[in-house]
Parts: structure tokens; C-alpha cells; sequence
């Protein structure tokens, strides 16, 4: 799991934290940076969201297996993708043994995502699912695991991208925090890791 050793890479790979963007509805990205580096308050917490077919979706029926949860966008250029491709490529590693995690996406961006939620998680792993709610109901969500994200205006004005934290959480059987991984994260130490919380 993630140490004081990935500091630097969580940081550059992450966000700039220098956008006051949403500074009102959510701590510093400074401050949920170091709650997180250094285990300060509790990680997650129970969610009710909706997925691409309007079902909802609550954090108790995943009861059982071990979650993988991570926040980004459709629209963003690099890091989900390739994190989600990680996620990806670590569970087809494990073969069967995948079938005890459940990889769940949610949106930071719910206003945009609406229509292209299905067909983005639809692209990588066969079972994860992507939630979406409204921009409070995902903002109560992403404090609560200390995940920082503001809009960044485009030069046009009415286009946009998203300063985000690119974070992979752990969490257990029964809902508790065991970790997150930094971005960019190896699939073959992400398939290590969940071997071992498996194991378990």
C-alpha cells in the first residue's frame, strides 16, 4: 500500500491544488492530501448513487466482496484511463478470483456524464460499474473519501477539465478502508495487492 514514499507521485500525478474552485464545499487539496498520506479521520462511508440505467445503487449490496473505488471523468484525458485500464488488467489477472472484488467508477463530472457513463465503464473491465448522482450527493461521497476535484475553465469559456485526485481505495468485506493505491499505479503490483486482501 501507499506510504510517505508515493508522496511525490500522488502529488504530481494527482492534482496542482492551487484552484479555489469548490473551496467552500470541500477541504484544501493540501489538507486531503495529508488526511489521506497519513491516516488522519476515516476513509469512505456508505453511498446511495444511481448507475447509467437509473437504478439505485447503495454501498451495502457489495457486501462480501472487496471494492476497488475510483473517482474521475469520462472526459478526462489521461490519468482515469489509464488507471481504470490498470484496474482493468489487474482483474483479468487474477482469472476467477476476480469475480470476490467489485471495481466501481464514480463520476466527478455528473453534469456531462450522463449520457456516456454506460459506454465508458462499458470499455474497460466487464464488472465495473459506474455511479453518478447529483453534484452534492457527489460531493458528499468524494469528501468522505477525502478525494479533491474542482473545475478548471477552458480558454473558450464554456468548455472545462477537472483538477482531480486519481486515487485508488480499497475497501474491505464489510465496507471498512484497507488502503489506496497511488495513480498510475503497476496492474501487476495492483494484482499483488488484491491477492493478498483475497487471501484474507
Amino acid at each position: 500500500m501507499a506510504g510517505p514514499g508515493a508522496y511525490v507521485l500522488f502529488v504530481v500525478a494527482s492534482l496542482l491544488g492551487c484552484s479555489s474552485a469548490g473551496a467552500a464545499e470541500q477541504p484544501s487539496a493540501a489538507q486531503m492530501m495529508d488526511d489521506l498520506m497519513y491516516g488522519r479521520g476515516s476513509v469512505g462511508g456508505p453511498f446511495t448513487l444511481i448507475d447509467p440505467t437509473g437504478k439505485q445503487r447503495s454501498d451495502t449490496e457489495f457486501r462480501g466482496k472487496l471494492m476497488i473505488v475510483y473517482f474521475g471523468y469520462t472526459y478526462c484525458p489521461d490519468v482515469c484511463p489509464a488507471d481504470l485500464m490498470a484496474i482493468t488488467q489487474a482483474l483479468d489477472a487474477l482469472g476467477p478470483a476476480a469475480d470476490g472484488i467489485q471495481p466501481i467508477f464514480i463520476t466527478i463530472d455528473p453534469e456531462r456524464d450522463a449520457k456516456g457513463l454506460a459506454d465508458y465503464v462499458a470499455s474497460f473491465h466487464r464488472s465495473l460499474v459506474g455511479l453518478t448522482g447529483t453534484p452534492d450527493e457527489i460531493r458528499k461521497v468524494a469528501n468522505s473519501y477525502k478525494t479533491f476535484y474542482a473545475k478548471v475553465p477552458g480558454e473558450g469559456g464554456g468548455d472545462y477539465s477537472i483538477d482531480h485526485t486519481g486515487v485508488i481505495y480499497l475497501m474491505g468485506r464489510n465496507g471498512e478502508y484497507l488502503g489506496f493505491m497511488p495513480p498510475q499505479t503497476d496492474p501487476g503490483k495492483l494484482t499483488e495487492v488484491l491477492r493478498k486482501y483475497l487471501a484474507n
